[in-house]
Parts: C-alpha cells; structure tokens; sequence
C-alpha cells in the first residue's frame, strides 16, 4: 500500500481551511496594498550558493537541498559538489536577490510584499512546519526611521483587521546589543553566543541564562544580567539603557529608538509599542533596528523582523538600506481557527438535477447556469437518494441558494 498521509511536516488543507488561510492573505494583502506596497513573487528554489551565503544564521542548517541532475550528479565526488540548487527558507534572502537582479527596474524607495511557501528541514510540532507560508513586507532604499514606522504600521494595522487587539511590539537595536556587550568587556568573537544565550531568557529564565553565559565568557556573565535588570525594571527602560551604556551607545541609535516609540505610539490604536533591551532575533543579517509582535495568551511571537542594510551589497557590491517585517502566518492561522473564526464567503448557487434527465435537458440547465455565472458561482450536481442529507452538506458547504431542476423548471428549496 502507498502512503495516503503526507510526508512528514507537511499537510493537506481541507476546502474549509484553505478558504480561511486564503482569507487571511487577502486581508493582509489589501491592508499592505493600502500602504503602498506592491507584490512580487521570486522561485521557490535558488542557488545554493546564495542560500549558504552565512545570511540566514541556523536556518542554512535546515536547508532542503536538490540534487544536481545527470552528468553533473555521476561526476561529483564531493559531498558538497552534489547539490546546486535548495528550497529557499526565508524570503528576505531571495529578495535581496531579487532586488539586485531587477534594481534598473525598480523605484529608488521599493515597498514590497511576499506571500508563498517556504521550506526548512525543521522538527514539526505545533504551529511548527516543514513547509509554511511567510507574509513579509520590505522596504529597501530607505535609510530613515520612516521605514520602521511604515512596516509597524502597516504590520499593526493588518493585525487589527484580523482582529487581533491586544498587541504589543518590543523595539531594540542590534547596535545596541553590541554596545551592552562592549560595557561589560564581552570579547568580540564571544558576542554572538552570548545573544544567543540572551535570547533564550523567555525559555530558560535569568538563572539559565546567567550560566550559559558563565560558560561563554566567564566572569562577564554577572555585571552583564545587572545591567540588563536594572534597565528592565525601570519606568523608562530607554532612558536608563542609555544611561547605562553611555559612551558605548551611538548617539544615532538612540536618537532612531527614541523616535520610533514616539511616532509609532502616537499613530498605532491597536498595542502598544515597548523598548526591550531582550530583544534578539536570531537572523545574522540585522544590522541595525529590531522588532517583534507578541498577543496576549501566547508564548511565542507572531511577527518579527528589522533592518539588514549590508545584505544586498554582498551581492551587488554596494550596500543598500533595507529593511523588513514578516508575520507568522501560520500561527495567526492557527489562532484564529482556535478562535472559532469561520471563512464568511459564500459558495453561490447550487443546481440539482435527476440523473435520468435527457441531453436537451442537461443542455438547457447549462445554458442557464452559464448566464447565472456572470452574477454569482453557480455548481450544478446529480440528486443523490438521501436527499435530504445532500441538502444539509450543501449548506454545510456555503451553498445559499440550492435549486432542483424537474419537469423543465428550477424549482428553489427554502
């Protein structure tokens, strides 16, 4: 027997559950649309080269990668020679791409939208796939806080008109993270794992990750959770970070912070908008500002992004600003449907006719079902023997009208 379930991290969807992930997009689509960004599309599958381009952090651990075809397969006899091609893991990474590829093409300011799959050889569990979609907006060209203030906006808006009210967005700066690193004499090469170690503070709390900082860089692990404390537990955290770190924060970053919490709280009616010190995204490639959504009775985040303003000049040569946020379309789909949210488009019309109906017949239901087309959907179906039961899932289904043809006339079922 062949397998009927599908492989391993990846699903089916069901008619009712593809018309609810397909409304969501489309609600998403239009509030980005209303702010001036415009959709592209890039393959599913790019050069290896580019996706083990040191740009994805742990994602490029998770690649699925393709194997070369025919006479470049049977002549590779490196490991690393047999594949050419992987399914992208992200969409910033193939944006980049993208944009260097089509820059004569495009406005010196490029708002773009991306909705479609991606792939990572991860360990499925709940709200965690191996094929998923991403909803990203960028904006590439703009070097000002306008583009942070434009993608939470948007991100914040798109949110609301899903119906999500309870939203908070905490704000950082990877420039900052490096300046906390430097106040407390943290080596250069030990940076990295410790934000990584920093970032697992939701997960293994202060004492957890006092000790796996010990480990990285010992004796730094103490002065360095102090610090992050007393900004944490301050009434005005962006203050007393900035009082903290002193000389070792650019004077620009808190200038960005400061201006991004003033203009997006005074706009945004939908959350609020923090500073947290905490804050890490894992993604290499942020250079500068860095953001994430939370909503009220979840752990994880459901949106997140920030700016990578050298990762387009590592394939053009010149760097670029850039910046992107990316909602977690899967978990928002999935609170939704916990949330008992029903897709609210109706199927149309349905037609029932007799199976022992004759050609002209059939003909004449046709003609008719095509003129109704051009109003409404119009499905034209065999009357089954437990009628009553087809008129149930019909209605199940979406279907407001249901018509029965017989003796040459269309006769309506209330």
């Amino acid at each position: 027997m062949l397998p009927k379930t599908p492989a391993k991290g990846m699903r089916d969807f069901l008619p009712s559950e593809f018309a609810l992930r397909q409304q969501i997009l489309a609600t998403i689509q239009k509030t980005y649309e209303s702010y001036g960004f415009t959709r592209i599309e890039t393959p599913a599958v790019e050069n290896i080269e580019l996706l083990t381009s040191k740009q994805g952090g742990d994602n490029e651990k998770l690649i699925f990668k393709i194997l070369k075809r025919g006479e470049k397969l049977e002549n590779s006899v490196e490991t690393a020679e047999l594949c050419d091609l992987g399914l992208r893991y992200d969409l910033t990474v193939p944006l980049a791409r993208f944009y260097a590829n089509n820059i004569g093409q495009l406005p010196s300011v490029f708002k773009s939208i991306q909705m479609d799959n991606v792939w990572r050889a991860d360990r499925p569990q709940r709200g965690r796939f191996r094929q998923f979609v991403q909803c990203d907006i960028d904006v590439i060209g703009e070097e000002s806080y306008l583009a942070e203030v434009e993608l939470i906006s948007a991100t914040m808006q798109a949110l609301n008109n899903l119906g999500f009210n309870d939203v908070t967005v905490r704000v950082s700066d990877r420039r900052l993270l490096n300046a906390l690193a430097e106040r407390c004499k943290i080596p250069d090469d030990l940076k990295q794992s410790v934000f990584i170690a920093l970032d697992k503070l939701d997960k293994i709390g202060v004492t957890g990750v006092m000790e796996e900082i010990e480990q990285i860089a010992p004796g730094k692990a103490v002065e360095f959770i102090n610090v992050i404390s007393r900004i944490t537990s301050s009434d005005n955290p962006l203050a007393t970070c900035v009082q903290e770190l002193g000389n070792f924060l650019p004077t620009e970053v808190k200038q960005n912070l400061s201006d991004i919490l003033y203009i997006t709280n005074q706009t945004v009616r939908n959350g609020k908008i923090v500073f947290d010190v905490t804050l890490v995204r894992g993604m290499g490639y942020y250079t500068g500002t860095i953001y994430e959504v939370s909503v009220d009775g979840l752990n994880s985040s459901i949106a997140g992004g920030g700016r990578y303003d050298k990762m387009i000049g590592r394939i053009t040569g010149n760097d670029v600003p850039a910046c992107g946020f990316s909602i977690g379309f899967e978990r928002i789909a999935l609170l939704l449907a916990e949330r008992g949210v029903k897709p609210n488009v109706s199927k149309g019309c349905a037609v029932l006719v007799d199976k022992y109906l004759d050609k002209a017949d059939i003909v004449k239901v046709m003609d008719a079902c095509r003129v109704e087309r051009k109003k409404k959907n119009v499905t034209v179906l065999k009357k089954i023997k437990n009628f009553s039961y087809q008129i149930k899932q019909l209605r199940e289904q979406g279907y407001d009208e249901i018509y029965e043809y017989r003796a040459g006339n269309f006769n309506k079922i209330n």
